[in-house]
């Protein structure tokens, strides 16, 4: 039977925070932790205190933007704030592994991988897994672990900070300062709905140059900025630097699988002077872009209908906990509106203890097809009881 419990701080010193978290959230015999933080806290300091209250505890998780999501509400401070969440279930095998970027973003993948089949004494995949990273690397990250175990379900999210200054920063059994961490689960039931609830507008168009995988030069032929503008109502010099993140929250582009059932969502985010645009992530020529659109009202609901897919994804397992990685773009264009995900939350789940995270790039999978890296989507993983 699943133990979960969730504690939270915003004391202004990071290693009372990261007691106080942890004492609130100890179960008995606690198998992992997951902790999400501020950067305006020191990381060490704040793992050390989680470390004094849960001992050996793996640990794993991430730094994020501007707060965190709770039980108790959506926690945030300017002196800092950090969630954790304690999981024990005496059916379930789960283990932690992380790895600096050294060479490249694969073969850290690769060894992240390999060291948490060897925390867990395991030389089998595991049923699915979580994974932070930094913005940047993510879907090599991912090549790097499913070359060790396959494909093999995951869900997870990218670090980020309050400012996309950098500073972010991963946690797993230790600070990761620029590299991947994971933890692989065995015996547990689980639902994954990875979405962004978005609405096509049918605004198309074709991916006709890329560079650097996430710089997107042109569409149709032309310069991607001047398309988007178009199609935005914009002028691209409205649309240079970031005020293409800003506008495009609301209406990024999307990607639809060969199906048709899913949609991966790109969110643009720097609107360069020769008429490209930075992507949020990997794009490729040839392939078929829309712009997407979604009110603020949608943005909050959208927190309570993913819930409740991933929770219906359980079956008669009946749920024990769910990790909601939420995107920081989206908690954004939510604003002030905060505590209604809250609501929208417990609205789903009821009681059930539930932790969220404001990521910079979201990671899932949906249905039978490849896991997948995005930016503005929710990833809601439940567990069963």
């Amino acid at each position: 039977m699943m133990q979960a419990k969730v504690g939270w701080s915003t004391a202004g010193s990071p290693l009372a925070a990261g007691k106080e978290a942890a004492q609130a959230a100890k179960v008995d015999g606690a198998q992992i932790a997951l902790l999400f933080g501020s950067v305006d806290y020191n990381a060490e300091e704040l793992l050390k205190g989680v470390r004094e209250t849960l001992g050996d505890v793996p640990v794993i998780g991430c730094t994020s933007y501007t707060g965190v999501l709770t039980p108790g509400g959506f926690i945030t401070s300017p002196d800092g704030y950090c969630a954790l969440m304690a999981l024990s279930d005496e059916d379930m095998a789960v283990s932690v592994g992380a790895a600096e970027k050294k060479e490249c973003a694969v073969a850290a993948g690769e060894e992240a991988a390999l060291a948490a089949l060897e925390a867990a004494g395991m030389d089998m995949a595991p049923e699915f897994f979580y994974m932070v990273a930094p913005p940047g690397e993510e879907e090599f990250y991912l090549q790097g672990i499913q070359s060790v175990v396959g494909r093999v379900p995951f869900f997870g999210g990218s670090a980020a900070d309050n400012d996309l200054s950098g500073k972010w920063l991963v946690y797993g059994n230790g600070v990761v300062k620029n590299g991947v961490a994971v933890a692989f689960f065995w015996n547990k039931a689980y639902g994954n709905k990875y979405t962004g609830a978005y609405r096509g507008t049918g605004k198309r168009g074709i991916i006709t140059k890329v560079e650097n995988n996430r710089v997107l030069k042109e569409i149709d032929g032309k310069p991607a900025l001047d398309v988007l503008a178009g199609w935005l109502g914009n002028t691209a010099a409205d649309l240079q630097g970031f005020n293409l993140l800003g506008a495009t929250i609301h209406h990024p582009i999307g990607i639809t699988d060969f199906a048709g059932g899913h949609v991966w969502i790109r969110h643009p985010m720097v609107g360069n002077a020769d008429g490209s645009a930075n992507i949020g992530n990997n794009l490729a020529e040839g392939v078929a872009i829309e712009l997407m659109e979604a009110t603020t009202d949608e943005l909050v609901a959208s927190v309570e209908s993913t819930a409740k897919a991933a929770v219906e994804m359980l079956g008669d397992e009946g749920l024990g906990a769910l990790v909601a990685v939420h995107c920081g773009g989206r908690r954004g264009g939510i604003g002030d509106r905060m505590d209604e995900t809250v609501t929208a939350m417990k609205n789903a789940i009821g009681e059930t203890p539930f932790i969220g995270v404001f990521t910079f790039g979201e990671y899932g999978f949906e249905g039978d097809l490849a896991n997948g890296c995005g930016g503005l989507m929710l990833s809601f993983m439940a567990l069963g009881k």
